[in-house]
């Protein structure tokens, strides 16, 4: 994901959160951090019928963005057909062991209201 800099900052970050932040945002990283973690190696077509909505060409972004983030590890194998296969890295784990308290905090919570 490209760093926004802010200004004040010369790395564009202001605390620890902002950088985790940056690295887990968007409506769909978190869920592929939890299908990783789920099952240590998932192949883009398990991911892909684990997040029903997430199309393709995001899914694959999101997967480039958290691999250059550091999270993700990307392992290509020369077979035919060719087979890739994603797991997280030491950081993506200890990232996903940082967030175990938030999502304990969400499932505390109650649903939110829809409107009618």
């Amino acid at each position: 994901m490209t760093t926004l800099n802010r200004p004040g900052t010369p790395d564009g970050h202001v605390c620890g959160i902002d950088t985790a932040m940056e690295v887990i945002g968007g409506k769909w990283k978190v869920l592929i951090l939890w299908a990783l973690h789920e099952q240590p190696c998932r192949r883009f077509g398990e991911l892909r019928r684990l997040l029903p909505g997430i199309t393709e060409k995001v899914l694959a972004s999101h997967l480039r963005e958290l691999e250059a983030d550091g999270v993700v590890r990307r392992a290509s194998y020369d077979e035919v057909p060719p087979r890739v296969e994603y797991s997280l890295t030491e950081s993506g784990i200890r990232l996903n062991d940082a967030l175990q308290p938030l999502a304990a905090w969400g499932r505390e919570q109650p649903p939110p209201a829809r409107p009618s």
